[in-house]
């Protein structure tokens, strides 16, 4: 992606001339009305223990017991725009999973949390996410993406969960949600009826409102299911991966119905073929129902 791109070289700039350093609380950044009355109308989430089922009733404002994250949002201040040797990853964005060939209002879905081994004071970086974007042409594209992410210059040995978007264009890391290797997840994005666009942690039993951001994607967008690993070019040396579990993936129609599963019939772009497991850089994905139950990550470790 060109703004990632450009953006990773300006990270990497920075990064000559002075170590990371520890990201400072701020708030959750600059939005449009629509999106801050969407934040404002919900009360603050409570402090919770994560949840010990699964979702009970769909994500969103009007859901009983919906909240908002509450305590400090934290901002990274790093801006990465979104073959090697042996014993090594090869530097630059490995990219494991799919994305729909059409249109739809949201997904939703459980990721687990696996502890990798990034490298601290690198611009290396592990993220199990869903997206929602749209390519505006002459090289922009604009989106929203949420999961859980293990980063080099944020608390790295640490999983967190974070959202990231085109109008902040800043990580935002949500300490308040403590993640540990083998937890679960779940997640959702979607479309509001005044095109405000927001992702939605399954928290504590309640969905907790993590962003809502008015994006120029309308009431519909292309969808992402990936799990993202970069490799800081700057600083050669392997990143492993344990695989990472995705399931009960569901898209949002675009005309309203109930969400239904990510399967074989909904056209779906891999950049692979589906049934070659083994990718470059030592990564696997398996598609064990294609497409909305897959693991992906070192394939050594299956």
């Amino acid at each position: 992606m060109k703004i990632r791109n450009a953006v990773l070289w300006c990270a990497m700039a920075a990064l000559t001339t002075a170590l990371i350093p520890a990201p400072p609380a701020v708030s959750a950044g600059k939005r449009t009305h629509a999106g801050e009355a969407a934040i404002r109308s919900l009360p603050a989430c409570p402090p919770a223990a994560k949840s010990k089922r699964a979702p009970t009733r769909p994500a969103g404002e009007r859901t009983p017991g919906a909240c908002r994250a509450a305590g400090h949002i934290l901002e990274s201040g790093v801006r990465i725009a979104r073959r090697g040797q042996t014993g090594f990853t090869p530097s630059g964005y490995h990219h494991l999973g799919a994305n729909t060939g059409g249109e739809w209002a949201g997904v939703s879905g459980r990721m687990s949390v696996v502890d990798t081994t990034i490298r601290p004071r690198t611009y290396d970086f592990v993220a199990s996410r869903f997206m929602v974007k749209r390519n505006m042409g002459r090289g922009t594209i604009n989106w929203l993406e949420a999961g859980w992410a293990e980063t080099g210059w944020a608390d790295p040995g640490r999983q967190k969960v974070y959202t990231f978007n085109t109008n902040t264009k800043t990580w935002q890391f949500y300490d308040q949600y403590t993640l540990k290797q083998g937890d679960k997840v779940w997640l959702d994005l979607h479309a509001d009826s005044d095109g405000v666009w927001s992702a939605w942690l399954w928290w504590g039993d309640r969905w907790n409102l993590l962003t809502a951001q008015k994006l120029p994607l309308g009431s519909t967008a292309t969808i992402e299911q990936y799990v993202e690993v970069h490799v800081d070019a700057g600083r050669p040396g392997r990143v492993d991966v344990p695989p990472v579990t995705v399931d009960n993936v569901r898209l949002r129609p675009a005309d309203g119905g109930s969400p239904r599963f990510w399967r074989d019939d909904v056209p779906t772009l891999t950049g692979t073929d589906p049934a070659k497991r083994e990718l470059s850089g030592g990564f696997c994905l398996d598609w064990l129902t294609r497409y909305d139950t897959w693991t992906a990550g070192d394939c050594g470790r299956r």
